[in-house]
């Protein structure tokens, strides 16, 4: 199945959008491969799905010159493209030293927080099937209850992630196929990370187990999901 059917079927079949009729969706952008293949999708469908399709991009002031390359790739693109762009930034370091929390919490809350603030009917983010992989086998790590097996649900208030049955590779090879450019975060490299340790060891072995995982950890998620509700 093609990446463009996937996001259509997954928007219909979970009621992404609701009853809104001409809803506006902002694309969470960050300018890598899976943000940018979202948002070239959507804007792909928006007369056919009847929406209005704008961006918002939060800077972490983590990565320093990286980090404003970045924005200023997603300023170039959606220039390019005529898509409205938001723009933020917040001194994570800073709020996660204040906070006692890890860097990659207080990442995550201050880009939410920016998010809900920018978004006027739904936010989309670049959520596919290998981060509710990483998401799941890291619930299971830590100890989890019901919840944290049913992974990241297509769908949470305002926030929806319509590429949540696509795969990095699928994306990526979406991208190098449309010729869709984007840019790599440097950070993703490193094991300093839990989720990138997951992603670069651990997964990796767990395949040689069972070469179909991820489709097998995705099938557990709506099953255990559908249970919950």
């Amino acid at each position: 199945m093609t990446i463009k059917k996937s996001v259509l079927r997954t928007i219909r079949q979970f009621s992404l959008l609701g009853d809104y009729h001409g809803a506006t969706v902002t694309v969470a952008l960050s300018g890598g491969a899976d943000s940018m293949a979202l948002l070239n999708v959507l804007l792909s469908l928006k007369d056919e799905l009847g929406i209005t399709v704008e961006a918002a991009h939060f800077n972490h002031m983590i990565r320093g010159n990286e980090a404003d390359r970045d924005e200023e790739f997603v300023k170039e693109q959606c220039k390019r493209l005529g898509v409205k762009l938001y723009c933020g930034q917040g001194d994570v370091p800073s709020n996660a030293k204040e906070n006692g929390i890890s860097l990659e919490t207080a990442a995550r809350n201050l880009r939410y927080d920016f998010l809900s603030r920018v978004n006027k009917d739904f936010v989309a983010t670049a959520h596919t099937a290998s981060d509710n992989l990483e998401t799941v086998i890291f619930n299971l790590t830590r100890g989890t209850a019901i919840d944290g097996l049913c992974g990241i649900p297509p769908k949470r208030d305002i926030f929806i992630r319509p590429l949540i049955f696509c795969t990095r590779e699928q994306i990526e090879s979406y991208c190098e196929e449309n010729n869709i450019p984007y840019v790599t975060d440097s950070t993703n490299l490193s094991t300093d990370y839990t989720r990138n340790k997951l992603r670069i060891n651990i997964i990796p072995e767990l395949k040689k187990i069972n070469p179909s995982l991820m489709a097998s950890i995705g099938r557990m998620s709506q099953s255990v999901a559908l249970d919950d509700r």
